[in-house]
């Protein structure tokens, strides 16, 4: 049950995310020459794909926000970057052989699709998949220059052996995962999630694991129902409004970019603490968010 917008990068707390980025040879060699130097935009028109009439998940709200980016000119073309599909060999960095194999074959019971949201079909499977090789694209790119961001991502309520809340594959343990292994000593991986719901998936995956510290702002009384602990939850109650919220937020963000020292961080920028949403529960206005 997560709203994205782009990764690694936030308006109202910006200023605050200036973390240490170490280089890196990015792994997608043949998108490193592209020929804009501004900050570049990973999108992939399989982002979105078919689902049943009615369906509650707003599908069509990534091709649309590309769409609005380019057409209200934050951005130009030029600074859009293609990712290549998430291959089993990457996503099993985090997620079981079988968990894998029952996504990608379609044997994912009813039970378990309740539980995703999703009805399984092949769509779903390439969507989540193209998905998670953005959130991988991004990291690699912001290691090289600075900042990127995804237009889709923050996957954070899958689990290695199952999906839950509308996400399948969890693209953001898989990028920090990967991310760590390609270097040595491995990274440091700060995982900034202020999606309305707790990230309870990514917080299960690396409880133990000291290079990879995530830290969740989240609406207590919203989903998930049992939470897991994060290296650092703060629980904020119903109908928080803006100030309160930034306060929050700035009263631990900047002590954790000093103490931890992260070469990479990965920023969940859900928009569902945004006083339109219907489930989310807090007060954050467009300023605000």
């Amino acid at each position: 049950m997560t709203y994205i917008t782009p990764m690694f990068s936030r308006r109202t707390v910006g200023r605050l995310l200036g973390a240490a980025f170490t280089s890196c040879r990015c792994f997608h060699t043949e998108l490193v020459g592209q020929e804009s130097s501004a900050l570049p935009i990973v999108h992939h028109s399989s982002y979105a794909c078919e689902l049943p009439a009615n369906h509650r998940f707003p599908m069509a709200k990534f091709p649309r926000l590309l769409h609005f980016l380019i057409k209200d000119q934050v951005i130009t073309e030029k600074q859009v970057w293609v990712p290549e599909i998430a291959s089993e060999a990457l996503l099993s960095c985090v997620h079981t052989e079988e968990y894998l194999n029952n996504l990608m074959n379609g044997t994912i019971n009813e039970r378990e699709q309740r539980r995703t949201g999703f009805p399984w079909s092949e769509g779903i499977v390439t969507r989540c998949r193209y998905e998670t090789g953005g959130t991988v694209l991004a990291a690699e790119v912001a290691l090289q220059r600075g900042l990127a961001c995804s237009t889709a991502g923050g996957t954070h309520h899958a689990f290695p052996s199952y999906g839950s809340g509308f996400c399948l594959l969890n693209d953001l343990a898989v990028a920090a995962k990967y991310l760590m292994g390609i270097s040595s000593p491995k990274r440091k991986v700060l995982i900034v999630d202020l999606d309305v719901h707790q990230g309870d998936g990514t917080a299960f995956i690396f409880k133990e694991e000291p290079c990879v510290f995530t830290f969740s702002v989240h609406c207590g009384k919203n989903f998930p129902l049992r939470k897991q602990q994060s290296d650092l939850d703060i629980s904020v109650d119903d109908g928080l409004e803006d100030k309160e919220y930034l306060s929050t937020v700035e009263a631990h963000l900047p002590w954790l970019l000093e103490t931890f020292g992260p070469d990479l961080v990965l920023y969940d920028a859900g928009v569902d603490p945004h006083w339109e949403d219907e489930l989310g529960r807090l007060r954050l206005t467009d300023q605000g968010e």
